[in-house]
């Protein structure tokens, strides 16, 4: 199978792309003194799709999600994305050939937000949670210096979540867990979902909040705006959801990685911001959403590195790591080049974006890791 490409070019792109050689050699004059980390990597696990096959809520969700998908999306990703995607979301090896390829070092594993699954019962749930994080513990085992995990949890059964997090962390030794931004009609600030929030921040676990789908329904059918506008869009109200429900001031130690750069909030805070000011309404939370943000982390994921620019100096240069959402099409993999462009960067900035955030952020000792940086994967014949 071909390696993941690199750039941000189409099918169509010519082999001589420009582009394409600049993210190749970004590669290759990588600084390999340290390990580069990316948060933002799926795994699927075909034994929960055993679970669910032909399940009426199974069904009723697969076609919701194809309806608001539109035809032409869900055509394009069955005869193309998907046979590209699922050996990359199956296969170890293919993974971690990819990873060398992009001059990937870690990756941290989530499940895929397609197996999410909130409609599932308790008894179903716990079945599906179990086997997904036993498969996720498993990769972590088997390629200890390659993945570390995220686990999944039931978060529509809010007293099984906080059991199944604290089994996740503790004693299957993952960094924390993957949610969506809603759970049903179930928004993330509710006071149902409290005692997982305060768990969470006892136990120092990493969330990772990543949507799938959007509640807009099917006025993001077109042109693929399910995915362009709706999973940004749900990360934005997600945040603002725990910004002005409180659930950030009630735990203000929560350590939480927003997928897609935070969607648009981090962009447009200061209407947000202004709303605090002016609007009764939205005066209950203790700090503008301007502040929220400089607690939480963010992704990469936004494509350009004006716009990585932007998010840095908006939540600050600490909050940044990188995530390329691997293995999909609307990923971003051209991670060095990117680095590499953001306007004003200096050496050790691009360090901490490359490497030393996420591993403080995932508790990882760089020191571990550096044995499998000695060799460059890609030119073994530099070994001595």
């Amino acid at each position: 199978m071909d390696k993941v490409r690199l750039h941000l070019c189409g099918p169509g792109c010519d082999s001589q792309c420009d582009r394409k050689q600049q993210a190749a050699q970004a590669v290759a004059r990588r600084d390999r003194s340290f390990p580069v980390v990316d948060t933002h990597c799926h795994v699927l696990v075909p034994a929960v799709e055993k679970l669910v096959a032909g399940h009426p809520l199974k069904i009723a969700e697969d076609q919701a999600n194809l309806k608001a998908s539109g035809d032409a999306s869900v055509q394009f990703n069955r005869e193309q994305m998907l046979p590209a995607v699922v050996p990359r979301l199956l296969d170890p090896e293919v993974r971690i050939a990819d990873m060398d390829a992009m001059g990937v070092d870690i990756q941290l594993l989530s499940p895929a937000p397609s197996q999410y699954y909130y409609w599932a019962d308790e008894d179903l749930a716990a079945r599906i949670v179990a086997v997904q994080n036993d498969a996720i513990q498993q990769l972590c085992l088997q390629y200890p210096q390659r993945f570390v995990g995220l686990g999944a949890i039931a978060l529509q059964h809010p007293q099984l979540a906080v059991a199944q997090l604290e089994h996740a962390v503790l004693e299957l030794g993952l960094k924390g867990v993957e949610i969506s931004t809603h759970v049903g009609n179930l928004e993330l600030g509710d006071e149902r979902l409290q005692p997982f929030w305060a768990r969470a921040e006892a136990l120092g676990a990493l969330v990772f909040i990543h949507p799938f789908g959007s509640q807009v329904g099917e006025r993001l059918a077109s042109w693929y705006l399910s995915n362009l506008v709706g999973q940004p869009l749900e990360t934005t109200l997600a945040l603002s959801q725990l910004m002005f429900s409180g659930t950030l001031d009630r735990y203000p130690q929560l350590r939480i990685l927003a997928a897609h750069g935070g969607g648009y909030l981090p962009f447009y805070c200061g209407r947000s911001d202004h709303a605090a000011k002016v609007r009764p309404e939205v005066q209950g939370a203790r700090l503008l959403p301007s502040q929220y943000l400089r607690n939480l982390w963010f992704d990469s994921l936004v494509f350009s590195p004006q716009a990585v620019r932007q998010l840095i100096d908006q939540v600050g240069i600490g909050q940044v790591v990188l995530g390329t959402d691997y293995p999909f099409d609307m990923g971003a993999y051209d991670l060095h080049w990117l680095v590499e462009q953001v306007p004003g960067l200096d050496a050790s900035q691009r360090q901490q974006l490359l490497s030393g955030n996420a591993l403080q952020l995932l508790g990882l000792d760089a020191e571990a890791f550096l044995p499998a940086l000695a060799a460059d994967p890609l030119n073994p014949q530099e070994e001595s």
